[in-house]
């Protein structure tokens, strides 16, 4: 999961879906085990930020029970304020029932005094509140709380229901409010004989990035017999392919070598989408992003003319036969090109065409970087 932006804000991935999931089933279980076996809760969900949790929650309760909402607003932006405004209310006789609440978040616990007053005289039989969030250290009623999925930071979170200014609810994830990425974080893409190698030298010296290609890392680490050098051979050797883990481990710690850079041209890497996954997972974690793909198109004809004429004076052998070149392509269309699917859901894929001088297709990259 990547870094995403919502009106003016950032925002990184901080809790995973299969977390959420095993937290709500926690909580239905958790109230089902503790009611009667022939108690019909109603359980009241506070809109508009638990729609997903209450859907969520009711479908891993099992046991008859009645659904209702009641509507309440709090935040103004990023901020909880002291006004809580009762929009919509509870029709239902509610008389000698059961209501258990089923919060998103509580946090200054504004929100849930509103609750309590609200059913304060309504004759229950008994009040819980169940919520899948909660915000000690901002907490500041003395109210209980019987139900808590999991404690967070007092830091805005957004997704799986919760919104900033209307944003970021359909999000499934949970995201933490983070600050503006300061790196530009390019993956350069393209088939082979693209000219990827050769764009990547004159703009890492136009944008002062640190350009990182896969191919040169795995030939230092294999040189320098690094312990991830030592394991890559042990599979080349073996005519295995290298697991994604193993490259991505390599990748990083090229990145972590470069504390201060202004950003990194990504050459060769990635190259399946598990790997893109793992390179957004692993910059989402120190707050940054990858801006942009950005692919070098050019017909499959004129690359194979150019790796046939680079074959003549490089030394290497997959240069010189038609028949592997064009298998070497029919590997990039079948494995590596679904990246750009990946990149362009996220709105970052750049293709730009990759036929002319090398200055002219160079001019082309540079309008694509000026925009990220």
């Amino acid at each position: 999961m990547s870094i995403i932006k919502l009106h003016d804000l950032y925002f990184k991935p901080y809790i995973n879906e299969d977390e959420i999931a095993a937290t709500v089933k926690h909580l239905a279980n958790q109230v089902q085990r503790e009611l009667p076996q022939d108690e019909v809760p109603i359980f009241v969900g506070i809109l508009n930020g638990c729609f997903l949790f209450a859907a969520d929650f009711i479908r891993e309760y099992h046991g008859n029970c009645e659904v209702s909402f009641v509507k309440l607003s709090s935040y103004s932006g990023t901020s909880s304020t002291e006004n809580v405004k009762q929009l919509v209310g509870i029709n239902e006789d509610l008389t000698g029932r059961t209501v258990i609440i089923l919060e998103d978040i509580i946090d200054t616990g504004n929100t849930l005094q509103q609750i309590y007053n609200i059913f304060r005289n309504k004759n229950l039989k008994q009040l819980k509140v169940v919520t899948l969030f909660f915000k000690p250290d901002v907490f500041k009623k003395e109210l209980p709380i019987d139900y808590i999925g999991k404690s967070i930071e007092d830091k805005f979170i957004i997704g799986y229901g919760l919104d900033y200014n209307g944003l970021g609810r359909n999000y499934p994830t949970i995201y933490q409010l983070t600050t503006p990425p300061k790196m530009k974080n390019i993956v350069l893409f393209g088939p082979p004989g693209a000219g990827k190698g050769t764009q990547a030298e004159f703009l890492k010296e136009m944008y002062n990035l640190v350009h990182i290609s896969t191919g040169d890392v795995f030939r230092f680490n294999i040189k320098n017999a690094t312990d991830l050098g030592l394991l890559a051979k042990k599979y080349m050797d073996e005519g295995d392919l290298v697991p994604d883990e193993v490259t991505i481990n390599m990748l990083k710690a090229e990145v972590e070598k470069n504390p201060k850079a202004n950003g990194f041209i990504f050459d060769g890497f990635p190259r399946t989408q598990s790997q893109a996954e793992a390179l957004d997972d692993f910059l989402a974690e120190k707050g940054e992003q990858i801006n942009g793909m950005v692919a070098l198109e050019v017909p499959e004809d004129i690359l194979v003319t150019r790796l046939l004429e680079r074959g003549k004076t490089s030394g290497r052998t997959d240069d010189t036969d038609e028949a592997k070149i064009r298998n070497r392509f029919n590997e990039y269309n079948t494995k590596t090109a679904i990246l750009k699917d990946y990149f362009e859901e996220q709105n970052k894929y750049y293709g730009v065409n990759g036929v002319g001088s090398i200055a002219d297709i160079t001019k082309r990259i540079a309008e694509v970087f000026d925009k990220l």
